[in-house]
């Protein structure tokens, strides 16, 4: 007979532990993959995909989502990296690695022998408890209207990218991209819609070529035949979704020309028909066209484009469908099916219309500047030397503007650099000593977790990390709420003196993914294959 266990300890079936044992070791693989890639001084990633496309890449989301991911548990991590890169969009690297810590305290508290209902049930009351902590003592209020502290919210976030170089001009590119979606009264706005940002990427000149355009840029030239404008002054845009092009057949039909009289007729209506065609536009008073790309016909053809050149009128072809409502919504025009409909009312505005000449590529594009913009909409136009350094830009830049739209929903600011969190695992261990029971052991395994991150810092930024971190704690514990790691003096500094601060909301958002995912994980105890 099994000799009777003492206590009440958890009596798992072996079948539960090794599937839980099993999907906590695949996860924690993941979270070590991306860790290194964490804070300013972290390394980054070169992915080669199938395609044999190859990327650069120091974002979090990123770098999980180009992974081929098989096991479910380790998804379930690349998918909570994704949902913080939705929520927040900064902090992807900082969950993978926290959810990972958390996943590495329950292996601790399951050999314990104590329940893992219990630890998930435990893990969701500290998860509370630290983002009120951070919400009440240690983040600091923040108004829309202060740019400098946006501004320097933005730096901290790129800090840790490619372009962290670039980070002086990127940073209030991103801030006001964001500002102009707000409208008159930023004070009222609870979110924005970062699709109202149109980024336009040209490879040739630098990062430092970047601006940001107060109206709308097309990533090609016009199009133009001989003797066409390319600047136009005081612009009436019209945009067309009918094409100027002869009428095609509805079926695959063909029509056989017999004699040379029949093909000279069929021509001259051709010809007659395009040219009443341009005339209608110009009674409308367009002196700029947009001609939205079609697939049943040409949009175009060499005769439209010489009667609009010779009747002055500026032509942009290949306009995507995708585009027209961002560009109506910019330019405060609205799109024409039919000739007919053309009227003066449909046609937008711009004080200037024209073509530039990028420096380093001798690339055009169209920009159309002094627009009304009645949408309130923002165009980024991104430059880079070559495609890598462009996608990441482009990349980073999307972050920044995620870190004012994280502001514009929670308007707190915190300190970065690991203070946050080692501020909440200091109070929470407070809290630890002051409850009894299961909950204590918890909320010390999950404060301890919660180092991760000041210890990862250091880490990577070639420091002693238990030193750091044992002088980070006792900062904290003396009151100083706002101290974190200089990674460029290798010390403890005040974030706040250093301006180096994030939203509030990057954190909390970080530390509930983190723990829901880490609860689900460890409610899992069998793994069952449909084929």
């Amino acid at each position: 007979m099994a000799p009777l266990l003492g206590g009440e300890t958890l009596q798992e079936r072996s079948k539960g532990k090794d599937v839980r044992q099993s999907n906590i070791v695949a996860a924690k693989a993941v979270a070590a993959a991306v860790r290194t890639s964490l804070g300013p001084r972290g390394m980054d990633k070169l992915m080669q995909l199938p395609s044999g496309e190859v990327l650069i890449s120091n974002d979090g989301a990123t770098i999980l989502s180009k992974m081929n991911v098989l096991h479910p548990a380790a998804k379930m991590l690349v998918e909570c990296s994704q949902s913080q890169d939705i929520e927040a969009g900064d902090g992807t690297t900082s969950v993978v690695v926290l959810a990972g810590a958390l996943l590495d305290a329950c292996g601790g508290l399951l050999n314990k022998g104590i329940h893992p209902a219990m630890i998930a049930s435990s893990f969701y009351k500290a998860a509370e408890a630290c983002t009120s902590i951070l919400k009440e003592n240690a983040a600091r209020p923040v108004e829309l209207s202060d740019r400098e502290s946006l501004v320097n919210a933005v730096q901290t976030c790129l800090s840790s990218k490619v372009v962290s170089q670039n980070s002086d001009l990127l940073a209030p590119i991103a801030v006001d991209s964001v500002l102009n979606l707000l409208g008159d009264d930023p004070a009222k706005a609870t979110n924005v819609d970062l699709r109202d940002i149109r980024m336009v990427e040209q490879l040739g000149g630098t990062v430092d070529d970047t601006e940001l355009v107060k109206g709308l840029v097309f990533d090609k030239g016009s199009t133009k035949t001989a003797g066409g404008p390319s600047q136009i002054e005081n612009a009436k845009i019209a945009l067309i979704q009918f094409c100027l092009s002869a009428p095609k057949t509805d079926m695959d039909n063909n029509v056989v020309v017999s004699d040379y009289a029949a093909m000279d007729r069929i021509l001259r209506d051709e010809r007659k028909y395009i040219l009443n065609l341009c005339k209608k536009i110009k009674k409308s008073g367009a002196n700029v066209v947009l001609i939205q790309k079609s697939i049943l016909r040409d949009a175009y053809n060499e005769l439209s484009l010489h009667f609009l050149a010779k009747m002055g009128i500026l032509v942009v072809t290949d306009v995507e469908r995708t585009d027209v409502e961002f560009v109506c919504r910019t330019l405060g025009c609205t799109p024409v099916p039919h000739v007919d409909s053309l009227s003066p009312e449909k046609l937008g505005s711009a004080e200037h219309v024209g073509d530039v000449v990028l420096p380093g590529s001798g690339h055009k594009v169209v920009k159309f500047v002094g627009v009304s913009n009645p949408g309130h909409t923002s165009t980024v136009l991104l430059r880079g030397s070559n495609d890598l350094v462009l996608a990441e830009a482009n990349r980073s830049v999307h972050d920044a503007q995620c870190v004012v739209r994280s502001l514009v929903k929670q308007r707190y600011l915190i300190a970065g650099g690991g203070a946050a969190e080692t501020e909440a695992s200091l109070r929470l261990r407070e809290l630890a000593l002051e409850t009894t029971g299961l909950d204590s052991h918890c909320f010390k395994a999950y404060a301890d977790a919660l180092e991760v991150i000041p210890y990862t810092l250091a880490e990577n930024a070639g420091l002693k990390p238990i030193d750091i971190v044992t002088e980070l704690r006792k900062a904290h514990a003396e009151g100083m709420v706002g101290a974190g790691i200089n990674v460029k003096k290798g010390r403890i500094s005040d974030m706040y003196d250093l301006n180096v601060i994030q939203p509030l909301l990057v954190t909390t958002s970080a530390i509930k993914l983190a723990t829901e995912t880490v609860c689900m994980i460890l409610k899992v105890d069998d793994l069952v294959v449909v084929m």
